[in-house]
């Protein structure tokens, strides 16, 4: 059974923090790491604001890592997000998967994070660097192909 981690929080990231006691698990020989940045769109925004429903956010993270260890190998899995307005430059959500090999941990995290672009219930609005407030925006069709293909994700052993 795999070590899971799953929060949801206002709190600035501690990637280090996080990624810490993975490293420890017997058998680990692979952590992959996908750090999500608040980025400024060429200027045009100063932060985003993501909002969520409490516990049904939680609730869909962990289905999405249930599936991932169902089909991964994973010793430990560990999703950290962000809510709150969280300025350019900050991280917005860290997905972490360790397994005892790298192809195992690479397909696992490429997995969770599709998935919570496209699954998990997170609200999402824009601030804009000169005029405040922006819409609110959902995820891209884009998101949605890269989550297409893993409808039948390939077992790995290694």
């Amino acid at each position: 059974m795999a070590a899971v981690t799953i929060r949801v929080s206002p709190e600035p990231l501690d990637p280090a923090a996080e990624l810490a006691p993975l490293k420890k698990i017997p058998g680990v020989g692979a952590v992959v790491t996908f750090s999500g940045i608040c980025r400024d769109e060429e200027g045009r925004l100063s932060a985003l604001e993501l909002e969520h429903y409490p516990g049904m956010a939680e609730g869909e993270i962990s289905r999405i890592v249930d599936e991932a260890c169902a089909h991964w190998p994973l010793l430990a899995a560990t999703v950290v997000h962000r809510v709150g307005v969280i300025p350019v430059g900050d991280d917005i959500v860290l997905v972490a998967t360790a397994s005892g090999h790298r192809e195992a941990a690479f397909a696992a995290a490429e997995f969770l994070m599709d998935y919570l672009k496209t699954r998990a219930p997170f609200w999402k609005k824009e601030h804009a660097a000169m005029a405040g407030e922006g819409p609110w925006v959902g995820h891209s069709e884009s998101d949605d192909r890269r989550a297409a293909r893993w409808k039948t994700p390939v077992k790995t052993g290694s």
